[in-house]
């Protein structure tokens, strides 16, 4: 599990998210937490052979595919399918490995962290984003992070 200081630190360094499993349904978690993220500064790299683009964004048919550099592969697949995943992150350099909410692999994990990639496992980044970085209410999640100034964008 990591940390609030390690989530911030993840947060703050990625810029570009490869969101395999992305899907196009507007009202799909995928399309919900990746637009988000796309509305906070972040660009989204949809993976998912279905599609030509989503959210403005032309969509990859697997990690190697893309052509240009990505922070983050956050993954929106079931735990069975992760192994190849992180494969796939270490072989193109991606800096993190985000599994989403109840999406949990140790095989992925430690495929992960021996190619030197931060693993965030059973989260939400969108939740996480907002909730470390200012966007929910105090009648939103309990966040357990108390402070009387809001926080500062973290993306220029």
């Amino acid at each position: 599990m990591s940390d609030i200081v390690t989530l911030r630190r993840i947060l703050a360094e990625t810029k570009t998210i490869a969101v395999v499993g992305l899907s196009a349904d507007w009202f799909r978690p995928s399309y919900f937490a990746a637009k988000y993220m796309q509305e906070h500064g972040y660009r989204i790299v949809p993976v998912n052979p279905k599609y030509e683009t989503i959210l403005d964004e032309k969509c990859y048919r697997s990690l190697k595919d893309i052509p240009f550099k990505v922070d983050m592969v956050d993954v929106f697949r079931k735990a069975e399918d992760c192994e190849p995943i992180a494969r796939d992150a270490v072989a193109i350099g991606a800096r993190t490995l985000w599994l989403q909410l109840g999406v949990v692999s140790p095989q992925a994990e430690a495929i992960a962290k021996a190619g030197g990639l931060d693993v965030v496992m059973d989260r939400c980044v969108k939740i996480e984003y907002a909730r470390l970085f200012g966007g929910l209410s105090w009648m939103g999640v309990n966040t357990r992070v108390i402070s009387s100034h809001r926080p500062l964008s973290i993306i220029k």
